[in-house]
């Protein structure tokens, strides 16, 4: 009930946060991709990425650099095969390095050693020549620099390296490696692999030579930032492992890949099978190597974890392995792989980390990532987590933000924002676990902006049109609760139990006779203020001043349950107030001032009244009339504050002095009056004491046992000489002896004047 309460209050507010989820949520489930939300989610990572990466050097994998200094020491690139031979025997058999990978396609020949040139030599001029020929065959071996270099490829642990092509025209040169996994393999898994139309890889007989080989291909992102890199591309139903896959794989010497996947239940648009349940299909999860894991998406890809910008790894120029200027501790036992910097060589990326970053170290941080088991996972179960995110905190939001004012609202939503970042952060740190994030944040801060806009726009007018016909009557804080369900509220005529109170400045015609106009103008003023403020606090309504005098109301136009026990404690408030004015006055040089104050509970009607020159909003009915003679009794009992039996019963927790049982001008319905004291836990034992000797003293006088009556009030007036309420019954007492009331009196006293 209290729910579709809420929704009829917050019907427009909720409907815009609600399209808002739904939005969202057909992004997170695919239906919808709105770029901009991946875009965000996109710049979310790589916060979360240079926030909390490493940002250390990685000391088992060195880079050797073909930089712009070996270039200038041995010769423009491409370098000739007998030297790279030698660059890698250099570092196997020299420097013992554990592996070497190649970040270099070698698709054509050398025959920068002459040997074809001799060879055409021999066949059109020398033919006849033996020597000639013998010689050649006898230089051939060292000067065939692919099969030296192929043969130096044998002899060590190497890894080459070749690329894919892709959405292009078929286009291919050199010799494939073996592939991880055949048709049906992968494809059984319902995986949605990167499919190649081409490729440029090594000569067949470098690769040949070689134990492995794998494809530098990065997957880019459409802000061409490189995330992720494919673990496996299919290439002609067979699909081939990355670069860094098959380094990693040769330093753990492990020659197997295998795949872990985890049942899914796909649910069909078309028909469903015979029992009902949907086609179960198995999504790969990550990919085994050894007992090393590795993440991958529905595409085998695998989130690249950067240690930090370029110089994460060490750098060691080539020309000083070729010169042996190299310190053999920095090399011994290493993951070496060779790559390129220098200007027009240089393999650039983009990358979360750094705009200019060579591609080389991120093959390196994808095989630090997989030997430490550290690559960040995104599963499809994620997509899950963000839809039920989603709902649950798009909902509270949306029911819960309308409720409240701006400043809570306000911290609600920080909280919230905190909140998830946190949780968040918390899954990528401890969980290596890359949640979504951008949609929660983008819908959290949508709805908040929602209720603020409708706030500052819609309800701050409804507030306007309320502070216009209530604001006179009203203090502010009420005005914003209506506000909160403006159609409610309205200016028509209505009867309401309500609770009305009367206030008079006692003497104001003496008193204004002393003052010259502005002397009274500004006693007034200071006077009114101050009760009116006191009023507005207890969530009363002002009906009017009358000169010195105050009408005000309580339960309309808020209804309030609680309307006699907040007068009352306005009548109170009110007369501490003004015990707080009198020194003020005092040195102003005004007199000193007394009020009487007169409160009422009952039927009555309330609503904008006049005429057509004049309206106002205000209150009329015989409870209204009641409650205005039992101010003007307030001089004659010599009390504050007098209150009728009908508020007494709906304040019980204050102790109460009863003052009489009258019958007022105009009325015939006698009602028995009552001084309010203080709430009953307040009152000491002497007043008690007071009050139980003059209820005793009072029975007495309505059962005409006048001797008896009159002792005790001389008794309770020598106790409280000020309390002029004892001598009243002294003298009523001394009237019933002459003139005695009759059997049939029932203790009413008459009053024939307002």
């Amino acid at each position: 009930m209290k729910i579709l309460t809420l929704l009829s209050r917050h019907a427009v507010r909720f409907t815009f946060s609600s399209a808002v989820i739904f939005i969202l949520l057909l992004h997170a489930t695919g239906i919808s991709t709105l770029t901009a939300i991946s875009r965000l989610e996109n710049f979310a990572y790589d916060v979360r990425l240079n926030m909390l990466m490493p940002g250390n050097v990685d000391e088992r994998i060195v880079i050797i650099d073909i930089d712009e200094k070996s270039l200038k020491e041995q010769g423009r690139w491409p370098w000739s095969r007998n030297k790279l031979a030698d660059l890698v025997n250099k570092l196997f058999d020299g420097y013992h390095v554990k592996v070497l990978g190649v970040d270099v396609v070698f698709a054509e020949k050398d025959e920068s050693s002459g040997l074809k040139r001799l060879e055409e030599i021999k066949s059109k001029y020398l033919a006849s020549d033996q020597a000639f020929g013998q010689a050649i065959e006898t230089l051939r071996p060292s000067l065939d620099y692919d099969q030296v270099f192929a043969d130096s490829l044998k002899r060590h642990n190497v890894v080459l390296g070749y690329f894919f092509l892709r959405g292009k025209e078929p286009s291919i040169s050199g010799h494939l490696p073996k592939p991880s996994f055949v048709d049906g393999e992968v494809n059984n898994y319902n995986s949605q692999l990167i499919v190649a139309t081409g490729y440029g890889a090594n000569l067949e007989i470098l690769q040949n030579s070689t134990n492995s080989a794998g494809h530098f291909n990065s997957d880019p992102d459409d802000d061409g930032i490189s995330r992720k890199v494919p673990m496996l591309i299919e290439y002609n139903g067979k699909m081939y492992e990355a670069f860094s896959l098959a380094v990693a794989r040769a330093v753990l010497d492990s020659d197997s890949n295998r795949l872990r996947s985890s049942p899914i239940v796909k649910i069909q648009a078309g028909p469903i099978d015979d029992l009902g349940t949907g086609e179960h299909y198995s999504g790969i999860e990550w990919l085994k190597l050894g007992s090393h894991k590795i993440p991958v998406n529905e595409e085998m890809a695998a989130l690249i974890p950067y240690r930090g910008p370029q110089g994460s790894f060490h750098y060691v120029s080539a020309t000083d392995v070729l010169n042996h200027k190299v310190n053999p501790a920095k090399l011994r036992n290493k993951i070496v792989l060779l790559g390129t910097t220098a200007a027009g060589l240089m393999d650039l990326r983009a990358t979360p980390v750094q705009n200019i970053y060579a591609g080389v170290e991120v093959h390196a941080n994808m095989i630090a990532g997989i030997l430490d088991n550290n690559i960040k996972e995104n599963p499809a179960y994620t997509q899950g987590a963000e839809l039920l995110l989603l709902l649950l905190v798009g909902l509270f939001l949306a029911f819960k933000l309308p409720e409240l004012n701006p400043l809570m609202a306000t911290a609600v939503t920080l909280v919230t924002v905190i909140v998830v970042i946190t949780l968040n952060l918390s899954a990528w740190e401890y969980g290596n676990l890359v949640l979504p994030i951008a949609s929660l944040l983008v819908m959290v801060t949508s709805i908040y902006f929602i209720n603020m806009s409708y706030g500052f726009f819609i309800e701050s007018r409804a507030k306007r049109q309320l502070a216009g016909l209530f604001g006179q009557y009203v203090p502010p804080e009420l005005v914003n609760e209506m506000a909160e369900n403006p159609s409610s509220y309205s200016l028509e005529g209505e009867s309401r139990e309500m609770t009305v109170l009367f206030s008079d400045v006692r003497g104001f015609t003496t008193i204004s006779e002393g003052l010259d106009p502005k002397q009274l103008t500004h006693l007034m003023n200071d006077f009114l203020t101050p009760m009116t403020h006191v009023i507005h606090h207890n969530r009363g309504t002002i009906d009017k001043y009358m000169g010195d005098a105050i009408m005000a109301f309580w339960g309309a136009p808020l209804p309030d349950n609680n309307h006699a026990k907040h007068a009352l404690q306005a009548a109170f408030g009110m007369i501490v107030a003004l015990e707080k004015l009198q020194q003020e006055f005092v040195s102003k040089g005004f007199p000193t001032i007394s009020i009487g104050i007169g409160l009422n509970t009952g039927e009555m009607i309330v609503g904008n009244m006049g005429s057509k020159f004049r309206m106002a909003y205000t209150i009329m009915g015989d409870a209204v009339n009641l409650g205005s003679r039992l101010e003007s009794l307030t001089k004659n009992y010599g009390v504050y504050i007098i209150v009728s039996e009908y508020t007494k019963a709906q304040v019980p927790e204050y102790i109460y002095r009863e003052l009489d049982i009258v019958r007022v001008k105009g009325k015939d319905k006698p009602v028995a009056i009552f001084e309010p004291i203080s709430i009953g836990d307040l009152i000491d034992q002497a007043t008690k004491n007071s009050l139980a000797r003059y209820m005793e003293a009072l029975k007495l006088y309505r059962s005409q046992s006048w001797d008896l009556a009159e002792a005790e009030f001389i008794q309770l007036q020598k106790l409280e000489p000020e309390r002029y309420l004892y001598a009243i019954y002294l003298e009523r007492i001394a009237f019933f002896r002459k003139t005695p009331p009759g059997d049939d009196w029932d203790g009413v006293f008459n009053f024939v004047t307002k």
